[in-house]
């Protein structure tokens, strides 16, 4: 399981080192383009499971079937070496937009690397929703304690 968020820089080859924690767990591992924007760190039975699910995609849309051709055509091995750097491929690079500074981030099945900028600005807008629905679930109990109450002499509701 990948938890938790790392700052780290591409070195001049390319090569991001990956936090201690999930190197073991990413030997043989696939580095892949990914939804949003970022890339993604694949341990090899996750990248079968998502290997699957671009496969199913051929037999879609158009959209669907370049999707697929994005994401196979831009797949490669990517193990940790003995430092614990991986390579990130120029191609992939430049589709993530990466320069020097990124986030490496836990997405519990697979590990995430963004530019940090974007990161932030994904992360920000993530916490909003996430405060948007816990207030929202807040005022739902609320709203669902109030109708649960008896009504007290003198409340007659609205007229």
């Amino acid at each position: 399981m990948f938890l938790g968020e790392h700052s780290h820089s591409l070195d001049a080859k390319g090569r991001v080192i990956l936090p201690a924690r999930f190197r073991d767990d990413l030997e043989g591992a696939f580095v892949t383009s990914e939804i949003d924007g970022c890339l993604a760190l694949w341990p090899p039975d996750r990248f079968e499971s998502r290997s699957q699910e671009m496969t199913a995609k051929w037999r879609g849309s158009r959209k669907d079937r370049d999707v697929a051709r994005a994401f196979f055509a831009g797949a490669q091995e990517a193990s940790p070496d003995k430092q614990g750097r991986v390579a990130l491929p120029a191609p992939l690079r430049a589709f993530a937009r990466l320069e020097r500074e990124v986030s490496i981030t836990g997405a519990f099945d697979h590990v995430e690397i963004w530019d940090a900028s974007l990161w932030q600005e994904r992360k920000r807008l993530g916490e909003l929703s996430l405060a948007d629905d816990e207030s929202d679930t807040r005022r739902e109990e609320e709203v669902d304690s109030d109708a649960a109450q008896p009504a007290r002499k003198g409340d007659e509701g609205p007229r």
